[in-house]
């Protein structure tokens, strides 16, 4: 634990694919399989350590580490088009086993924190998920995604957007991610930030990121996370 762990803290910012949902393992095979279909050298895994960044980071990556230079908008528009076409082809993934109790309990908290959703996705089929998987925690007017922010992860602005969504200083939020670039964009912008390991990303590449606290699961973390809290 880098951080002291804030007392009271007023917003909660939650990330959303592999936090709220169990969705990377959809990503990460749509984002295989169409730079395979451009013939460009990638494994699956690797997709697990670009998680939480934008589509445009990552065409951008991959283009300027197989061909030396930028990707092109309309490459970035072309290829995250295809990507999402294969991901919304795939059966759609469920909610996070113990998302929903962590959401409820920050909702139950006695000092009634406000919950934003901070994500780096644009991903419709997903975001229309949201209001009937976790009714009234994240309306419209509490999202920070893609299309919002000019930088995404590892980037601070989209958590520094979550913070001004909520009115509140970052240092009074707590980010909830699972992804070394999330958890690097957390710590960046000052917010108290907590990594659980939903995915294959061992705990040290998330403690080296900048996690404050790791969780092992989104159980783990819905059980003890808001009794540290209310005894802070």
């Amino acid at each position: 634990m880098n951080r002291q762990i804030p007392h009271h803290p007023k917003a909660f910012l939650f990330d959303m694919d592999g936090t709220l949902y169990d969705s990377m393992p959809n990503h990460a095979s749509s984002w295989y399989q169409m730079i395979c279909e451009h013939g460009i050298p990638c494994t699956p895994e690797e997709f697990y350590l670009y998680e939480g960044a934008t589509g445009h980071f990552t065409v951008n990556l991959l283009i300027r580490r197989a061909f030396g230079r930028d990707a092109t908008d309309e490459e970035v528009q072309s290829y995250y088009e295809r990507k999402a076409e294969i991901f919304r082809s795939k059966p759609a993934p469920g909610v996070m086993p113990g998302a929903l109790d962590l959401v409820r309990a920050v909702e139950s908290l006695p000092w009634k924190p406000q919950t934003i959703l901070v994500t780096g996705s644009a991903q419709g089929s997903l975001l229309g998920m949201l209001d009937s998987d976790f009714p009234g925690a994240f309306p419209i007017e509490r999202r920070v995604t893609a299309l919002n922010v000019k930088r995404g992860k590892p980037n601070p602005d989209p958590f520094l957007q979550g913070a001004k969504l909520a009115g509140v200083k970052p240092e009074e939020c707590v980010v909830i991610e699972n992804a070394p670039l999330g958890v690097m964009a957390g710590d960046r912008a000052g917010c108290f930030t907590v990594a659980v390991a939903t995915g294959p990303t061992p705990h040290e590449k998330l403690a080296e990121a900048g996690a404050d606290l790791i969780f092992s699961s989104m159980p783990e973390c819905a059980a003890q996370l808001p009794e540290m809290l209310c005894n802070s």
